[in-house]
């Protein structure tokens, strides 16, 4: 790669659409710079630098220079910087830094570009090491003093280094916010009469406002910024005023507390005479700043509802309540811009508008519902399907932030209206009603009227959904959240949905027969059918009962479908429906309860055959499984006679280390198993506990399947009593130095986290191995690690950091402890004050479930018992 003809040639098959050559360049490329890497670099930036080259050449010769900087993958970046900072001698890294400088000027668009690109690439790996200190002073100069070409470029590289993502140049960005603002400001005037210039300014303005928070503290600066912006929103380049609505969506997002007087002065109405630009990308950035100022408003009421001190709270201004009559009616009126053509995913005016209004609801209550409620009754009935999609979303959108009890009448009055428009004529209309039915049966469902409204909305929503798959998936959200509203009590002979049950389940099955219908639609519904399931009330059992026979031979008709699948689309439609069938079974499992015994053998048949013809990386196992553990809920002990078939399929799961979500799932089955089987599970536990311990060591499984692992050998010292003291000795050591982890006082949140449900963990543990010693006689051998148990629990009552379920299952823990030594072997410890203080705070917590403060009272109980006993001295204490 000596001569610059062989380069040339090179770079040039880099771009070429023929992938022989492409790919044999690419090599020649990765040859080259493993050969030689500083003459590599070298010959480069000479074909960058090359003003006789074609510009693709030159800006082919940039990427494959920035490329031996960067990369995607975090490890591989690391290596090439590595590279560049020991392998590259000093004299090859000055020719290349003074070149790509140099080009920067260069009057083909296509080698400055690419040129910004490296110096940007350059800068993150030596700005964060005080490396090239007159870098900026370069790029502002030539901002400054260069040609229009080179002021374009010298922008662009300074929005490429702000843009990264790079922690440590970002960070070392905050020392250059002088030289940044200085370029970007200059770049960005009103007066600059580039538009190419002056939009390259404003993007790498956007880009660096993070790291000029000094510079915004100070007046002066801040209104020259601030102008600089606004006038920007008025160029006659659509694309400078795009870059400055964007530039003050992020300034109100990092500087709020300083927008008072600019929101007075000039934003309020630039940002309303941009929602209202014709270009329409200008227009959503424009309600875009809306958005932002509810977000910011949203979070400031929040964080300023939980400080303890005036002192504390964030400044707040009320911007959105304050605009609510100038901003609400313009975001109304483009609600009616819908795109008839477009995409569900496509993000336009109307959609941003949508999110807007939603979003202002929650930021400004009530305040929200007299301009909307307006524009519904003026529009619900427009001849234009555009503003009847338009008032029916609008009702739906403000449904999250008033109070329920201020839009429940309003909701009342309104559901018959609605429910008749999913009969409009236009499919938009009815999808946009559909959903606005979703948000408010989530959000204000106590405003149905069962009696009146149910009957109607059930079947319009049925008929939504049996008709139009565009409609299936708010259809199918707004049946759930029926079901869940309606549910009633647990136990209950009948709710508001028996009377639509079986018709449901009728329509359900239907939709999801359907082996032609969309996936997704079938997807959804068999979410519902599960739903409905958990809901029902008892006198729908036998429906159920029926319901289950159907699903099992769904899921049998699934079984030669494994053997036609021949795409990955086939595989992803056959795993959804196995994965469906499953949870609706679990469901009918666990709602039948003991009733689903006479079907347990067909269930088992069914579900390992499933286990068997599954693939690699399936989902559907995690499903079967969760099947199962319903079942061996409801078989108890009788579930033991799947036990033989079963479990090489969950010691597989168990040892699948590469899966770690099966994995779990499989662990979480261990312990359902032996609560369910009870004693009968002992002859599998030396190939559980192996299994588990070997997890437990694992460096392959993350530290979050510790816990549950060790609430695991609980679950099994419960179910098998004094058969566990074979495990006890190495158990009982894992407890001990799981005890010795904590998160000191400078730990992140997720490490707090993990030490309450280690400790969780170990408690559980501790409290099944107890209850096994003392109902099998074995107390006596527990002795040894009494010592360690308290140390623990006196670690946790000294620990502000806990949770309620720490604190039950540590009360818990210490009844168990005083119940199992009746003679007051242990009556020392007891004395301790921090037990007595332990158990009386966790008693005395008003904010604690019943059964956590009768835990405790039960603890005391235990605990006066000891103490009042044969006092001697607690061995090993």
């Amino acid at each position: 790669m000596e001569g610059a003809p062989d380069i040339n040639t090179v770079l040039t098959n880099s771009l070429s659409p023929d992938a022989t050559l492409r790919n044999a360049a690419e090599q020649q490329l990765t040859l080259a710079a493993e050969t030689n890497f500083s003459q590599y670099l070298s010959t480069l930036v000479q074909a960058l630098a090359n003003e006789s080259a074609e510009g693709h050449i030159r800006a082919a010769a940039g990427i494959a220079l920035k490329n031996a900087f960067t990369a995607r993958e975090f490890a591989r970046q690391a290596a090439l910087q590595a590279k560049w900072l020991n392998q590259t001698d000093q004299e090859t890294k000055t020719r290349v830094k003074e070149l790509a400088l140099q080009t920067l000027s260069s009057t083909n668009t296509q080698a400055g570009q690419a040129t910004a690109q490296v110096v940007a690439a350059i800068a993150a790996i030596e700005l964060p090491r005080n490396q090239w200190p007159e870098l900026m002073h370069a790029l502002v100069r030539n901002v400054s003093e260069g040609t229009q070409h080179q002021k374009q470029a010298s922008l662009t590289a300074i929005g490429f280094i702000c843009e990264s993502q790079d922690t440590d140049l970002r960070n070392s960005l905050v020392s250059h916010s002088n030289a940044i603002l200085t370029a970007v400001v200059q770049g960005a005037r009103k007066e600059e009469p580039n538009n190419e210039v002056r939009l390259a300014a404003i993007t790498a303005l956007g880009d660096s406002l993070e790291f000029v928070g000094n510079n915004f503290k100070h007046e002066g600066e801040r209104n020259y910024i601030m102008q600089v912006v606004c006038e920007a929103t008025q160029a006659e380049d659509s694309r400078i005023q795009q870059g400055a609505f964007g530039c003050l969506n992020r300034i109100m997002a990092l500087y709020y507390e300083n927008m008072r007087f600019y929101m007075e002065k000039a934003l309020f109405g630039l940002t309303i005479l941009g929602m209202k630009n014709a270009d329409e990308d200008v227009a959503k950035l424009a309600v875009e700043f809306w958005s932002t100022v509810c977000e910011e408003e949203i979070a400031i009421e929040d964080d300023n509802a939980q400080v303890e001190s005036s002192e504390q709270m964030r400044p707040f201004f009320n911007f959105a309540r304050v605009a609510t009559n100038e901003v609400v009616p313009v975001l109304l009126g483009l609600l009616t811009k819908q795109d008839e053509d477009a995409a569900d995913d496509e993000y336009n005016i109307s959609r941003a508008a949508y999110q807007c209004l939603q979003l202002y609801a929650q930021a400004v209550g009530a305040a929200i519902i007299p301009p909307v409620i307006q524009f519904v009754e003026a529009n619900l009935r427009h001849e234009d399907w555009h503003n009847r999609d338009a008032a029916v979303s609008a009702f739906g959108a403000i449904m999250d932030g008033p109070e329920e009890k201020v839009l429940e009448p309003i909701v009342k009055s309104g559901m018959q209206p609605l429910i008749g428009m999913m009969e409009d004529p236009s499919i938009h209309v009815r999808d946009s009603t559909a959903y606005a039915l979703g948000r408010i049966t989530e959000a204000c469902s106590e405003a149905i009227d069962p009696n009146e409204h149910l009957e109607p909305l059930i079947r319009s929503l049925f008929n939504g959904l049996m008709n139009n798959p565009k409609m299936a998936a708010s259809c199918c959200w707004a049946l759930m959240n029926l079901a869940e509203r309606f549910a009633g009590d647990v136990g209950a002979a009948q709710n508001p949905l028996t009377p639509h049950f079986n018709q449901s389940v009728a329509n359900l099955l239907a939709v999801t027969g359907r082996m032609d219908g969309d996936p997704a639609a079938r997807t959804a519904a068999y979410e519902v059918l599960n739903v409905f399931v958990q809901s029902a009330a008892n006198d729908s059992l036998s429906a159920i009962a029926d319901l289950s026979t159907v699903i099992l031979q769904r899921l049998q008709d699934t079984l030669p479908l494994q053997q036609q699948v021949v795409s990955v689309e086939d595989r992803i439609i056959l795993e959804d429906m196995q994965t469906s069938l499953c949870a609706v079974l679990q469901a009918t499992v666990q709602r039948l309860d003991k009733e689903i015994a006479p079907q347990g053998d067909k269930i088992m048949q069914i579900l390992l055959q499933i286990l068997s013809t599954v693939g690699a990386k399936s989902s559907v196992p995690e499903s079967v499984f969760a099947a199962i553990s319903s079942l061996a809920n409801a078989m108890e002990e009788e579930f033991v006679k799947y036990m033989e078939a079963f479990s090489p399929f969950l010691f597989n799961a168990l040892a699948n280390q590469e899966e770690p979500s099966l994995c779990s799932m499989a662990i979480g089955l261990v312990s359902d198993i032996t609560r369910s089987m009870g004693e009968r599970s002992q002859p599998y536990c030396d190939n559980f506990m192996n299994y588990l311990l070997s997890n437990l060591r694992s460096t392959a499984l993350a530290n979050q399947f510790k816990p549950a692992i060790l609430q695991c050998f609980g679950d099994i010292a419960s179910a098998i009593g004094g058969h566990f003291e074979t495990y006890l000795a190495v158990v009982a050591q894992v407890l001990q130095q799981a005890a010795t982890i904590t998160a000191g006082a400078d730990g992140s949140y997720e490490m707090f986290d993990y030490v309450i449900a280690l400790r969780e963990g170990i408690m559980d543990a501790w409290g099944g191995i107890i209850g096994a010693m003392k109902s099998s006689g074995k107390t006596g051998i527990l002795q040894p690690y009494v010592a360690s148990i308290f140390e623990l629990l006196n670690s946790i009552a000294n620990d502000s950091n806990r949770s309620e379920a720490l604190m039950r299952s540590s009360m818990g823990v210490i009844g168990d402890l005083a119940d199992a030594y009746p003679s007051g072997e242990l009556a020392d410890a007891f004395r301790q004050d921090w037990v007595t203080a332990m158990i009386k705070e966790t008693r005395a917590n008003r904010e604690f479930q019943s059964r956590t403060i009768e835990t405790a009272r039960w603890a005391r109980e235990q605990v006066k018992r000891q103490i009042g006993g044969t006092q001697t001295v607690m061995q090993q204490a």
